[in-house]
């Protein structure tokens, strides 16, 4: 089987290296709506100059909107869709459900590819997302060659994998951190990257989260054995230098790979790269500049997946400023260094990176070599955008060489792409998409939300915990759920709470993990009828993927709909990332029978969300939600150890069934918002009492802080909640 190779690009620079450096397809993000949000957005011209350019080299293009939709932001999704079809795209990345919901109904004509960020973490999600038409399924970063070569023989579905470049601490789809203390959401593409800073305990601090980059040049032949139809290139925040050598490296050792397996007759994938073809890709891959590299998690224990002692930035490392005066920092640059190159200084005190380019340089006043020596060149000064302190770090990206001999493109937008694009965007609205989400039906659903008007009823609760201990009292009536996690670890200390369960049988729900690996998926499947028959009927799942744990075994329907028992309520957790009516609506259709909003979502958001869809919608309201949630067990952690940032946030790291847990320091509460949220359409509030360590004497002076607010005796955050989402 042929892999395809797919290159990353975030200008039309890297996107024209990406092609004449050998890549099938190319994907790139779409305006407004993608995980890279930081980026500059192309213009529809440019995506018009560059989807000719690449069809005409027989490469395809691909376009990332993998970035969750608020409420107030589907119609704009809907017109960024309705111009890539327009220009003939050849697939959409995608995330959230409600875009999802826009393409099926609107654009089916369109080819998606299920997003990393939707967390397919098993052969079960592929399944589902193939049943919801998805034509490709790009797998967690977190699986092995194993569990990969596991799901492609259980599923059949064209698979895609990443093999090089930056890694996530965290789960994608499941990383908090950047929201949770700025705003900036990384599932809508503004993470401001904390797993990069530098973090202390008392004694000892370091990059803990800082991964290294992934590299899997020597596993291509095993990536083909095992299923792997696409290989992927990640960077499209990425120079063109980059971009450049890392695809030439691909591109020659995979075809390498087709000439041996050619000579052998043809019969698979070779079993090892060739020599020489590996010496050479080794060669560009050094030439990129990029981080320290390893196999990530495809070879099981992962080995070196995090260097404490490194900042994890990208580039040649040019050495530490030795001085600095009036922006002019002084350092001897351990590789050459000129005018036009473009570096990184990195602030080893706060973290914080800045890219610029070096516009003036002059001697060095001390004519010398750097402390330590380490074969740095004579001693430099170089003005700096800003000031900079000693100690601080520089990076070199790009060199003004290649830089300079990249501004002779082939790929120019021309004014017949900005005449296409102009008569595109003066094509007046879809009517039937402009009636679903503009003055038509939506805002009736909401006119009708408002006329039901009154005196609100009180938000009821729903207690989330994993002491069973709490239990053993008399909970109020507002309680309306208990909700208990169902993993291995926790199985056996909540059945051996005996009559305790028994009596709250009626009020329990069991709620499934949003990471089920491979291997963990037959307990579950043992489990889950076992307690059913036991009389638990109430359940919560944290992938969508999961309510095909509840079908019958006898229907073999593909698609969203599934059997289900009688008695049977299925509920969504909130890492099925809700933040739009129509992806509720896709949950809907699955079988749920209401969802959790995001727990990222803000004030106005959730106004907008539950005025569309009133008491269908809960949320978690208390609690410490992960900010990670990682597979790597490292021998730098430290748990149950406080530890800060640079900012003094301050988080500890627990072991959890089988994950690495990052967890603020404190929680946070919407407890004094209570009223507001019941208001907004919400039908229930979840406080989550994990990893709280709340006594039965606490817990009910807790639920009695419900809509009291400044009765708390800690300052708690809020979330996004007031303060808003990016």
């Amino acid at each position: 089987m042929k892999m395809e190779l797919l290159a990353p690009a975030g200008s039309l620079e890297a996107f024209e290296a990406a092609v004449a450096a050998g890549a099938d397809a190319v994907y790139i993000g779409a305006p407004g709506a993608n995980a890279r949000a930081l980026a500059r957005d192309f213009t529809p011209a440019e995506l018009a100059a560059m989807l000719e350019y690449a069809h005409g080299r027989k490469v395809k293009v691909y376009a990332a909107m993998n970035s969750l939709l608020k409420e107030n932001e589907l119609a704009g999704a809907a017109a960024t869709v309705e111009l890539l079809a327009a220009l003939k795209i050849d697939a959409l990345i995608i995330q959230d459900l409600g875009l999802y919901a826009l393409c099926r109904r609107f654009f089916p004509q369109i080819r998606l590819h299920a997003s990393t960020l939707l967390g397919a973490h098993n052969s079960l999600a592929v399944e589902q997302f193939a049943g919801m038409g998805f034509a490709r399924v790009v797998l967690a970063r977190e699986l092995s060659l194993p569990e990969i070569a596991a799901i492609h023989r259980q599923t059949g579905v064209e698979l895609e994998v990443f093999v090089h470049g930056a890694m996530c601490f965290s789960y994608s789809g499941l990383c908090l951190f950047s929201s949770y203390l700025g705003g900036k959401s990384g599932l809508r593409g503004r993470c401001v990257q904390p797993c990069r800073r530098l973090y202390r305990w008392a004694d000892k601090s370091g990059y803990l989260f800082s991964m290294n980059d992934l590299d899997a040049l020597e596993l291509l032949p095993a990536l083909a054995r095992a299923g792997v139809g696409s290989v992927k290139i990640e960077g499209r925040m990425k120079s063109a230098q980059y971009v450049d050598r890392v695809v030439r490296a691909y591109r020659l050792v995979l075809d390498a790979l087709a000439a041996s397996a050619t000579r052998a007759g043809g019969g698979g994938a070779a079993d090892e790269v060739p020599a020489a073809a590996l010496a050479e890709g080794r060669e560009l891959l050094r030439e990129a500049m990029g981080r320290r590299s390893g196999a990530g998690f495809f070879q099981l224990p992962p080995k070196d997946l995090v260097s404490p002692a490194h900042s994890g930035n990208v580039g040649l490392f040019l050495g530490k400023i030795v001085a600095q005066r009036d922006r002019w920092a002084t350092l001897a640059p351990r590789h050459p260094l000129r005018q036009g190159d473009r570096l990184r200084l990195h602030r080893e005190g706060s973290g914080e990176r800045l890219a610029f380019t070096a516009k003036e340089l002059r001697p060095g006043r001390s004519g010398g070599k750097s402390p330590g020596g380490g074969g740095a060149l004579a001693a430099v000064e170089i003005l700096l955008p800003e000031a900079a302190r000693v100690g601080d770090s520089l990076y070199k990206v790009d060199s003004a060489e290649r830089r300079k001999a990249a501004a002779r493109r082939d790929l120019v937008v021309r004014d017949s792409h900005r005449r296409l694009a102009a008569r595109l965007a003066a094509r007046p609205p879809r009517r039937e998409i402009g009636a679903l989400l503009g003055s038509g039906a939506l805002t009736e659903r909401r006119r009708g939300a408002k006329r039901t008007g009154g005196e609100t009823a009180p938000l009821p609760f729903w207690l989330k915990l994993d002491d069973p201990q709490l239990l053993k009292q008399r909970l109020p009536e507002q309680v309306a759920r208990v909700v208990l996690t169902l993993t291995p670890e926790t199985l056996p200390r909540f059945l051996a709470a005996g009559k305790v369960l028994r009596n709250l049988a009626a009020r329990i729900i069991w709620a499934l993990p949003p990471v089920i690996l491979e291997a963990d998926l037959p307990f579950y499947r043992e489990q889950i009828p076992a307690l059913r028959a036991k009389g638990f009927h109430a359940w919560q799942i944290g992938h969508l993927a999961q309510v095909r744990l509840f079908a019958r075994s006898d229907e073999k329907r593909p698609g969203l709909k599934r059997g289900r028992a009688a008695g049977l309520i299925i509920h969504g957790d909130y890492p099925l990332n809700l933040l739009n009516s129509l992806a509720w609506d896709i949950c809907k259709q699955a079988g749920l029978a209401s969802a959790q909003a995001a727990v990222e979502v803000d004030r106005s958001t959730l106004a907008l969300l539950g005025r569309a869809r009133p008491g269908q919608l809960g949320m978690t309201i208390h609690g410490r939600p992960p900010l990670f949630t990682s597979r790597l067990d490292s021998i730098h952690f430290r748990y149950q150890t406080p530890l800060l940032s640079p900012r003094n946030e301050g988080l500890v790291l627990t072991r959890e069934s089988g994950q690495t847990l990052a967890l603020a320091d404190k929680p946070f509460s919407l407890l004094p918002h209570v009223a507001e949220l019941a208001a907004a359409g919400l039908a229930y509030g979840v406080i989550d009492l994990r990893h709280l360590q709340v006594s039965r004497p606490e817990l009910l002076p807790l639920l009695r802080q419900a809509g009291k607010k400044g009765r708390s005796r800690v300052a708690l955050s809020n979330f996004n909640y007031l303060h808003g989402l990016d």
